[in-house]
């Protein structure tokens, strides 16, 4: 039977292992991150957005804020709530309802006017 020492062992071993496969998985994944923001920025400075200097800038800052960790970019809502999200019905104000009776009154008017100009230039059509 193994000692407690080996299964502490092989417990730090594998603990190791999993940590430089996470960061050779992380590694490979922002050097790929790297090479398409590399690519996007060569192409807008080849269109002419961005000068060599910008470019570099933006590659720079866009690979510290992939590396920063995502509970520092995450906000609030984003965070499992612990209780459900309360959402408040508002009710309709009275200036609104006759807002939006004034605008069907001028959407009548203006199909009214499309109307009579439709005619005009059939009247117009006819007379040539």
């Amino acid at each position: 039977m193994p000692g407690f020492g080996d299964i502490v062992q092989k417990a730090f071993y594998l603990g190791v292992g999993l940590a430089a496969y996470a960061t050779e998985k992380a590694g490979g994944k922002l050097g790929e991150l790297r090479s398409q923001i590399q690519n996007l920025a060569d192409d807008m400075v080849a269109k002419g957005e961005m000068n060599t200097e910008e470019a570099r800038r933006f590659v720079e800052d866009m690979m510290k804020q992939a590396q920063q960790s995502p509970k520092s970019s995450e906000t609030p809502e984003q965070k499992p709530a612990s209780e459900p999200r309360r959402i408040e019905i508002l009710e309709e104000d009275e200036g609104e309802t006759v807002k939006d009776s004034q605008d069907a009154n001028n959407v009548d008017k203006l199909r009214e006017q499309v109307l009579q100009l439709q005619e005009q230039l059939k009247k117009l059509q006819k007379s040539e």
